[in-house]
């Protein structure tokens, strides 16, 4: 009876976390949304932004203040980098980079000045999976090696934001990385930046910025691009001109997270 007893419990709980695990689901979600147009926000439609929400990650901020957040994915070095940080250090513009292991093997003079010119380096993975392909112990790892490296090259030792490599996550991958301390920055500003045998010069960048540009846009950019790096100052000028403001993911978090913070 007592065997029976015991077998039925470890049935119970067998099943139940199996079911608890089904539940969380590894569909591949290809980031996309409806571009924004003459001032008017990014969409991403309804089921996209309850389930980012559920676990804090975004992809815009609010509709109301004439805010950007600049974020850049740095997967290896073209050359552009040194250009872009020379425009936001002019212009007093801060900005997040998402790093690869390789970017950080192979430009560490750069991953030291992002740093050390006050931008956050954000995660990109170590070896740009796609995470919804490996398991659950890989993707720590993944996260882990870059977090590491970038802590003993930069001296920047806390790392909360990820983007995740070739803009695929499922709700599985928002949870784990969640649970890792991550919060999933994605996007609600781009444009087909990275084919670097497909430059078309700085006036196609700009002008692609500012037809999508929108109040409270996460603008990602490829580092990559030569004619983003054209294209950067006046893009920023010009936006500012317009009203708009540049602030920090940190910034992001005590507006859009924190009910009542502290810091205005």
């Amino acid at each position: 009876m007592k065997r029976w007893m015991l077998l039925s419990s470890l049935f119970f709980l067998f099943f139940f976390h199996a079911n608890a695990a089904k539940s969380i689901s590894n569909n591949a979600i290809h980031w996309g949304f409806k571009k924004g147009s003459e001032g008017k926000q990014a969409e991403a439609g309804e089921a996209y932004d309850d389930l980012l929400g559920k676990y804090d990650a975004f992809y815009k901020g609010n509709a109301t203040d004439k805010v950007l957040y600049l974020t850049f994915d740095n997967g290896y070095e073209n050359g552009y980098t040194e250009k872009v940080l020379d425009v936001l250090k002019a212009e007093k513009v801060p900005a997040a980079f998402f790093v690869t292991g390789h970017y950080l093997d192979s430009a560490p003079d750069l991953a030291k000045r992002i740093v050390k010119e006050g931008h956050i380096i954000g995660n990109h993975s170590w070896s740009h999976p796609d995470m919804t392909n490996i398991s659950d112990e890989k993707i720590q790892e993944e996260l882990e090696r870059v977090k590491e490296k970038t802590a003993g090259l930069t001296g920047q030792t806390e790392m909360q934001y990820l983007r995740p490599p070739r803009g695929i996550l499922s709700e599985r991958t928002l949870k784990v990385t969640r649970e890792q301390g991550y919060i999933h920055v994605l996007w609600s500003l781009a444009y087909k930046d990275w084919q670097t045998d497909q430059q078309k010069g700085w006036r196609h960048a700009y002008d692609n910025i500012m037809a999508q540009v929108h109040p409270g846009a996460v603008i990602l950019l490829h580092s990559v691009s030569k004619d983003n790096a054209d294209a950067l100052e006046k893009v920023i000028k010009d936006l500012k001109k317009d009203g708009y403001t540049f602030k920090s993911l940190d910034d992001y978090i005590l507006r859009e997270k924190i009910k009542k913070p502290i810091i205005h």
